[in-house]
């Protein structure tokens, strides 16, 4: 796929100019994939420190410690997250700075879905160099910048909902999550609080919180509201 084969559109608000960004964060399992992609950038935007991290809960550490970085490019499929908890945790963490996401996995509806949770923007790893860095300079500009094969939802309120729903997960704290993983598992309170070992009075104080944040009545309609999103599946 060549810079050409991407679409672009404004962003709502505007963003630091590529010639700003100095300090990237690279999450991403893979040693070979993350070290070439630092060099790249090294090269390419004169960078001399990129910081990577090789799961959700390193970066996530990594932040509190060194602070926010000024772009994000993380991996659609951690260790420890898959689908749309990435984006969704590091955008509480990071509410201004640009996350793009990265993954062979180009399906309409999981791009719609990070681009729903505050993505700035979805690429593809087999990217060429020059259609990468283009493509981030571009997001780091102020675009927001989908492969060419995307076909955005029509429906303006269903992406709205979208957007307001990963809001509301947004807003789970770390522990929370980790509960609701485990529920749309299947697993049971009891199960839950030997796993994280914690009480079962803790675990239902937990999922009364969680339940409220995003507005369902019932553990069955919290797993639904999670996978509308594709929250931990990338399918």
């Amino acid at each position: 796929m060549t810079a050409t084969a991407m679409q672009a559109r404004p962003a709502p608000s505007p963003r630091p100019t590529a010639d700003q960004v100095r300090e990237i964060l690279i999450v991403d399992d893979h040693p070979l994939m993350c070290d070439a992609l630092a060099l790249t950038l090294k090269i390419s935007f004169g960078l001399k420190n990129v910081r990577t991290a090789r799961t959700l809960a390193a970066a996530v550490e990594q932040i509190r410690m060194q602070g926010a970085p000024d772009a994000v490019i993380l991996d659609l499929n951690l260790p420890d997250a898959r689908g749309a908890e990435g984006i969704v945790t590091l955008r509480r963490q990071l509410p201004g700075v640009p996350i793009t996401m990265i993954s062979a996995d180009l399906e309409g509806s999981m791009i719609s879905t990070a681009m729903a949770a505050g993505a700035q923007g979805y690429i593809s790893k087999s990217l060429s160099r020059e259609a990468l860095v283009d493509s981030l300079r571009r997001m780091w500009e102020g675009e927001h910048v989908t492969p060419e094969c995307y076909r955005p939802d029509q429906d303006g309120a269903g992406e709205l909902a979208k957007a307001e729903l990963a809001r509301s997960f947004s807003t789970l704290t770390p522990q929370q999550m980790k509960i609701l993983r485990l529920i749309c598992k299947g697993k049971a309170n009891k199960e839950i609080s030997y796993e994280l070992s914690i009480a079962e009075a803790t675990v239902k104080t937990h999922i009364t919180a969680i339940m409220s944040k995003i507005n369902a009545r019932r553990r069955t309609q919290a797993v639904l509201l999670a996978n509308s999103i594709r929250l931990f599946e990338a399918g």
